[in-house]
């Protein structure tokens, strides 16, 4: 199979009525089957062809997960279209930008919410011709000439049709534009064709061995490329079951009710997991923390083992005795209770974090790769996992450091270039096909790779000492306490910080000495609030290097946020723009 549509038709060909996609609404799971979601795929396909879309223009989607997500996404790349996502989050600016970037004729909105960003900038989009509108509840306007519904688009198309097209499709050309984070800058458009899409969805089946038995809850933001693996190249690859919950504040509900045997994360996932335990164990009777710290002693114990491959019967025993304490119970109210493979990706995390969950019983595997190679590069090993290292080369993946210890990677998986965007396109992949991952790191004896931190964020203090920040960071992260970390200190005599504070626990932390608030501000400027971290501040710096101290630190008083510019989607930290922001603190901390 050459790409993810065909791979979708031989699926529906295969097992037609096996489940493919269920969905949550209003409290309610609907399944839709394989025959279900390939004659959606090839309606919206119909629809689109309607509409003009010739092979080539650009499509945009921009809404939270849902299954019109995906079909809209194969049915764009079905008829030879090039599919491009935006965040939900996004405000009007940067849909402004993406859509006129990409030149997009056609886009597909989820909602009120995202139609009105859209019709808010449409006069600066001359490409932009149509806006389909998924969920038309509540939205006035609808005789709008631009605007249609999602009902309308599905028209009468035929799976033969979307068949005949999906066969003319040429491997080598784009299929998606993913648009990076913009850490550093302006988003670019990174060009994924079908041949990458395919070559990841062979690369990772093997990696993980999943087969179609495997269930996933799709829920991390699906124009990241981290959710596009799991929920449309993985999930078309493998033929899983790929859930959609509630969103939002439902998360943790959705978690539970699915019990995924597949588990992706991001880093702020695990440590709020983390967080959440050790304040709700902190107000849990005495008889359950004893019984919870008892269960985690063994499960430290065999956490090790555990790394290098199956238990022996007497160890089996032990993690037994210790799930019937505790961990199983904690695995299943957590949604954990079925994982038989959890990944963490897309940034470092605290090794304290992996350890901590190795231990209550759930495998977390760290993986990593970028928008720009397909998120195909490295992958823990089942039988050898190693704490601090994000694995071993996949295989077909080449891996080197340069000179400059820059880590470079080549494979299948290397996109063909950012779009509209030649310059930059030479400058991270060069004429050899290695592509410039912009990751400082090293390869070990066994070709574990260790990820020291971004090649940009590397701090050069002003004695001339290079400091990793990102390690700093990971470390004041682990407190519960703790949301978000910067750590500040390039050309200048020592390091700072800028420290978020979790809101859910300080506010329960205030609430229980009897602190009165009113904001997270006003929670942020407490003396006691500050002592609390203040303490934390300082255990961290008993473990780090003299020069890797944090001299001084302010708290935060707004929560970051990625509509404000703070944060990218995925909640990695926008360093320029937190720099500008906080000027006036940063410099006050060093006067």
């Amino acid at each position: 199979m050459t790409t993810l549509p065909a791979m979708l038709l031989a699926h529906a060909r295969e097992r037609p009525d096996a489940p493919a996609l269920r969905e949550k609404r209003r409290g309610r799971w609907h399944e839709l089957t394989w025959s279900d979601y390939a004659g959606s795929v090839a309606r919206a396909a119909h629809g689109l062809r309607d509409l003009g879309v010739q092979p080539g223009d650009r499509v945009a989607i921009h809404g939270e997960n849902r299954h019109e997500w995906l079909v809209a996404d194969l049915a764009i790349q079905g008829i030879g279209a090039v599919s491009v996502g935006v965040y939900p989050t996004s405000p009007a600016a940067e849909v402004e930008y993406l859509l006129a970037h990409s030149e997009s004729v056609v886009l597909i909105a989820e909602d009120e919410e995202q139609l009105d960003k859209a019709l808010a900038v449409r006069e600066r989009l001359p490409a932009l011709r149509r806006i389909v509108l998924i969920d038309p509840r509540n939205v006035r306007g609808l005789d709008d000439p631009m605007v249609m519904t999602w009902e309308a688009l599905l028209g009468a198309g035929s799976i033969d049709d979307y068949a005949r097209s999906v066969d003319a499709l040429d491997p080598a050309e784009t299929a998606v534009i993913v648009y990076t984070s913009g850490t550093t800058g302006p988003p670019k458009g990174a060009m994924l064709t079908h041949a990458n899409l395919t070559w990841a969805a062979g690369t990772f089946r093997k990696a993980f061995g999943t087969g179609p038995d495997e269930e996933v809850l799709s829920y991390l933001p699906l124009c990241h490329v981290a959710e596009r693996l799991t929920s449309v190249i993985n999930g078309i690859g493998t033929g899983y079951v790929v859930n959609f919950g509630e969103g939002g504040e439902s998360f943790a509900h959705d978690l539970r009710d699915v019990q995924p045997t597949l588990f992706p994360a991001v880093p702020r996932v695990w440590e709020k997991m983390l967080a959440t335990v050790e304040i709700k164990m902190a107000d849990a009777s005495w008889l359950k923390r004893v019984a919870y710290r008892t269960a985690m002693r063994t499960g430290r114990g065999l956490a090790a083992k555990r790394m290098r491959g199956p238990l022996g019967p007497a160890d089996r025993a032990r993690s037994a005795l210790a799930d019937a304490l505790a961990l199983r119970s904690l695995r299943d109210k957590l949604g954990l209770g079925r994982v038989e493979r959890a990944v963490c990706g897309a940034a470092p995390i605290a090794p304290q974090v992996l350890e901590y969950f190795w231990a209550l019983g759930v495998p977390v595997y760290e993986i990593y790769g970028q928008t720009e190679n397909t998120a195909v590069c490295t992958f823990m090993p089942f039988d050898d996992v190693r704490i601090g290292s994000v694995g071993r080369a996949l295989e077909g993946v080449e891996v080197r450091i340069a000179d400059d210890g820059e880590i470079l990677t080549r494979s299948p998986a290397v996109f063909a270039g950012y779009f509209k965007d030649p310059e930059a396109t030479a400058a991270t992949v060069d004429a050899d096909g290695w592509l410039r991952t912009g990751d400082v790191g090293e390869l070990d004896e066994h070709g574990h790779l260790r990820i020291t931190d971004r090649k940009k964020d590397v701090i050069i203090t002003a004695g001339g000492k290079n400091v990793s920040p990102s390690e700093i960071e990971n470390r004041l992260k682990v407190s519960p306490y703790v949301r978000e970390a910067m750590v500040v200190g390039d050309r200048r005599k020592y390091l700072v910080a800028l420290i978020g504070i979790e809101a859910d626990t300080v506010s329960d932390w205030a609430g229980r000495r009897g602190l009165a608030f009113t904001t997270y501000g006003d929670l942020s400027r407490k003396e006691e609030v500050r002592e609390l971290i203040g303490e934390w501040v300082e255990r961290v710096n008993a473990e780090l290097a003299q020069v890797e101290t944090i001299k001084r630190f302010a708290l935060l008083e707004k929560e970051l946020d990625h509509e404000d510019g703070e944060l990218t989607a995925t909640l990695k930290v926008k360093r320029r723009a937190l720099e500008q922001r906080f000027e006036r603190q940063i410099q006050e901390l060093y006067v």
